[in-house]
């Protein structure tokens, strides 16, 4: 009943903040949704206990209470995955699959070292000295592009098809890579007993990523043969849902990649499964299904974002921080999409404003901060610290980068 209790709460407050937004902010849902749960959450904080006390300490516990990981990587995001794969086409990704293998794969190993050397140089600066294993860990979870926001916010930001390709399939896919790469930093940190050498970092990311691909395409190619049999859109829709549930509780116990899996599978029925096994009612009503679920999850991550402001320790403390690291994080990102496509990608032709629209696309989003607060307590301040700077630059991704990201492309595209 707890758990019902809280996702009531939230879907009051998700639908009354969306009408708020299309009524009187007017900007893209998501990200509106997410100020105005900010500007909630600094309005309780300020004048909740003075004016309100008992209803502002239950719904803090209520947000203290919700725990944020595990419901995001281990449900949500799944969902949103799978939602968001089942309508890309993956014909487009072919025709630019060595751009986005890379920028998925090296690129995010690439910022992540970037970030992480940087930042052990930087801290110490401003009175902090974190540890390079833990600033490696912030690398890791800050690097990826986050696909739920750049899904939402590419869909309205009018970017041309080819970038908005690239940077669709790059965070489709480094979202997998990088929570692999989390997963195998973080055992380095925290499991004393784990040998850190080369055949064992490798044979651990291989197990990950190699068997969520191919979990996923087992699951997808299975799914779409079963489909093929019947003809009952309400059967498929479950069938679907089965894919995702029953694939996260199978990911799971073999410590395969669940997101990779959901990306895979929801390409394979988003393509060949549509094509091949479903009429045209079918894929209508999965298509719309899948949309609702892909809004409704979507405004419940930026409304718990949003009021993530109430559990931060104290974000003053480490704002210059914070600030700074938006600069390292836009410097990396910077680096790990021009190096690539100077060196290995040089036969890809890519036009300047191409790449500074991929660099300022590049958004970071709840999946960052669910890494972080995965982070065990016993890292003490430490998780604190990273926990607050990270909060930042997934703030100022999603509200300055998200807001303009279209005009920014339109502008650098324009000039060449």
């Amino acid at each position: 009943m707890e758990l019902y209790y809280t996702f009531s709460v939230l879907i009051v407050l998700a639908s009354l903040f969306a009408y708020l937004n299309v009524r009187f902010l007017k900007l893209p849902g998501t990200i509106g949704i997410m100020i105005i749960a900010m500007m909630v959450s600094v309005g309780i904080r300020l004048l909740g206990d003075q004016f309100f006390p008992q209803t502002t300490q239950e719904f803090f516990q209520l947000i203290k209470e919700f725990d944020f990981t595990e419901i995001l990587m281990g449900a949500m995001l799944n969902f949103l995955l799978f939602a968001g794969a089942l309508h890309v086409n993956i014909s487009d990704l072919k025709e630019h699959k060595w751009p986005i293998f890379t920028y998925a794969t090296i690129s995010v190993v690439l910022s992540a070292f970037i970030i992480s050397g940087i930042l052990f140089y930087v801290a110490p600066i401003f009175g902090i000295t974190i540890p390079f294993i833990y600033c490696l860990l912030f690398g890791t979870l800050i690097s990826p592009t986050d696909p739920i926001v750049v899904l939402g916010i590419l869909k309205e930001a009018k970017v041309p098809k080819m970038i908005e390709t690239k940077i669709t399939g790059e965070s489709l896919f480094n979202d997998g890579v990088a929570v692999v790469m989390f997963a195998v930093v973080l055992k380095m940190a925290t499991d004393t007993s784990f040998e850190a050498t080369f055949g064992s970092v490798s044979w651990l990311f291989l197990i990950e990523a190699g068997g969520g691909v191919l979990l996923g395409a087992l699951l997808g190619i299975t799914a779409s043969r079963v489909m093929k049999k019947i003809d009952d859109y309400k059967v498929t829709v479950l069938i679907t849902l089965a894919i995702v549930m029953g694939g996260f509780l199978i990911a799971s116990e073999l410590h395969f990649s669940s997101p990779l899996a959901m990306v895979i599978a929801g390409l394979i029925i988003g393509n060949y499964g549509k094509k091949h096994s479903m009429n045209e009612t079918t894929r209508d009503y999965l298509g719309k299904f899948w949309e609702l679920i892909d809004e409704i999850l979507n405004a419940i991550l930026f409304l718990f974002i949003g009021f993530e402001l109430l559990v931060l320790p104290d974000l003053q403390h480490q704002l210059l921080l914070g600030i700074v690291t938006i600069f390292i994080g836009l410097l990396a990102r910077t680096l790990s999409i021009f190096i690539p496509a100077s060196t290995i990608l040089r036969k890809n032709t890519y036009s300047r404003g191409s790449l500074i629209t991929m660099v300022w696309g590049g958004i970071r989003g709840g999946v960052s901060i669910a890494l972080v607060m995965s982070i065990p307590n016993s890292a003490g301040e430490i998780k604190d610290v990273l926990l607050e700077i990270t909060y930042i630059v997934v703030l100022f991704s999603i509200v300055v980068q998200g807001l303009t990201v279209g005009k920014v492309a339109k502008k650098v595209l324009k000039e060449e």
